[in-house]
């Protein structure tokens, strides 16, 4: 089940709000726990179990090494040598929990998404050297498995930087792994920001207004955008090489273009709408995004892009390796390994290795080459292109694929070095008939449609306050309409990051 779908619009969601709010307090987390299982379940109940067994793992560490801190209010009272030698066998302790916990949460992780790929590698290798090959088992990727390992993990290392308590409660752990909300797309959760919100939530008229806002606004923004733009990237960017090849030079870069404001559309808008149902319950999840493509730097982009991800990575790879208060060559070996695991985190495959190090090379040249110097457009132009690029390497899983359409961006083909066409009646014909959809979502790539709102509701005079409230009221159900209209009879309903 996605949130861009009519069951989960009309007859999902709908339920489950009745229930919340009929519930008394004190069940209001089993209601949301209920229906989250049931959400999760959806597309194959085996998986659920793994996310249960992860969640207990996090929960069972968390409590070990919640008791080893809590154990020193006893030695208070006992000689000053005997603390510090046990505050360090505790601390010891607490530090092998934790290690235990994330080898774990990891190995599972690994089990489920790579072993497949790593099999694959292991018989290239061997096949070259004519070694008998290993058996592949094909393994089903189990959905959302990414994003519940990286809130677990923060879960118990936050617990073991004692930034928050251990829960003793399972079923309150669980809530926060498998919360509908963010589970299977994000945004990725720290337990410190909703620790309260789990325990005890209020949310009053405006929280259930503003969710529901932005939750219709990510679901147009998903229905009607992201969709329609995601054909224009299948047909002028395709993953069939049959069809690749037969694309030109322009038509390409306008594929590219697309799959740009496609993947930016889709992963915003499911953020959009899983802030908007958190908001509603109570819940209050940070932004994801920051309108990326407005940045004049890859720097500046990824401290826009997927802000929940970068962030983890920040606070518990980059930070603990030293961060940049190292030497150069150990700083640089620092952002290889934060690049190459956030490649990797992405998918089982060589390709997006090779796109976490694509970032990684231009974050080197920022940081020890430009030093930090932006130019205005020029900087912005820069970004754009560097990005676009990226998301081609991000596009294709296989190296055959990728040549082939890399040679055709640069109006080369892979078989030799004589000019192919630039564009042909497909494209004109394409951008022509969809010419105020392309308008529209570039501008819903900017900030212009928030600034205008702001505009609007930070007005104090009588009449734009009554404009506010009549939007705050018609935006959320046009949005609907138009989403409800884009999904009626419409198969096409892609979303990218499932498969991470």
């Amino acid at each position: 089940m996605v949130f861009s779908s009519l069951i989960f619009v009309y007859a999902f969601l709908p339920i489950q709000f009745l229930i919340y709010y009929l519930a008394p307090k004190e069940y209001k987390n089993a209601v949301l726990l209920f229906f989250s299982l049931i959400f999760y379940s959806w597309s194959g109940p085996l998986y659920l179990l793994l996310l249960c067994g992860d969640s207990f793992i996090a929960y069972l560490f968390a409590l070990f090494i919640q008791k080893e801190y809590d154990a020193k209010v006893i030695r208070r009272t006992a000689k000053k040598k005997f603390l510090k030698d046990k505050y360090k066998s505790e601390k010891k302790h607490a530090k092998l929990y934790l290690t235990l916990a994330i080898t774990i949460l990891l190995a599972v992780l690994v089990f489920f998404k790579y072993l497949t790929w790593l099999s694959d590698c292991i018989n290239a290798g061997l096949g070259l050297m004519s070694i008998s090959k290993i058996p592949v088992i094909k393994i089903t990727l189990p959905i959302g498995i990414s994003f519940y390992t990286f809130q677990l993990i923060s879960y118990v290392a936050d617990v073991y930087t004692k930034k928050v308590e251990a829960n003793k409660s399972y079923s309150k752990v669980l809530l926060y792994a498998g919360l509908f909300h963010q589970c299977i797309a994000g945004p990725i959760v720290r337990y410190e920001t909703v620790a309260k919100e789990i325990e005890d939530r209020n949310p009053n008229q405006n929280d259930v207004f503003t969710g529901i806002k932005r939750f219709s606004i990510g679901l147009a923004k998903k229905a009607v955008l992201a969709n329609s733009v995601a054909k224009l990237a299948d047909t002028f960017l395709p993953t069939s090489m049959d069809t690749l090849k037969g694309q030109t030079c322009l038509g390409l870069w306008f594929g590219a273009i697309c799959y740009t404001i496609w993947i930016y559309l889709d992963f915003s808008a499911y953020s959009d709408m899983a802030i908007g149902l958190g908001r509603i319950c109570g819940f209050h999840y940070m932004e994801n995004f920051n309108y990326p493509y407005i940045a004049s730097s890859v720097q500046e982009f990824w401290r826009r892009w997927h802000i929940s991800l970068s962030t983890f990575f920040r606070d518990y790879v980059y930070i603990p390796l030293g961060g940049s208060r190292v030497k150069v060559c150990k700083h640089i070996i620092n952002l290889l390994i934060v690049w190459v695991l956030t490649g990797l985190w992405h998918g089982a495959s060589a390709n997006f290795a090779l796109w976490g190090l694509y970032y990684f090379v231009f974050l080197i040249l920022e940081k020890y080459i430009f030093r930090g110097k932006k130019i205005p457009v020029i900087g912005n132009i820069y970004a754009l292109i560097t990005v676009t690029f990226g998301w081609v390497l991000f596009r294709f899983d296989s190296f055959i694929m990728l040549k082939a359409a890399i040679s055709g961006l640069f109006a080369f083909t892979s078989g030799n070095a004589s000019k192919v066409k630039l564009y042909d009646i497909q494209l004109i014909s394409s951008i022509k008939s969809n010419i105020f959809l392309l308008i529209y979502v570039v501008l819903a790539c900017t900030p212009l449609f928030k600034w205008i709102g702001d505009v609007i509701h930070k007005e104090t005079n009588g009449f734009t306050r009554i404009l506010s409230n009549i939007l705050n009221v018609v935006v959320p159900a046009i949005m609907l309409g138009l989403a409800t209209l884009s999904l009626v009879g419409n198969s096409y309903n892609p979303f990218l990051y499932f498969r991470f």
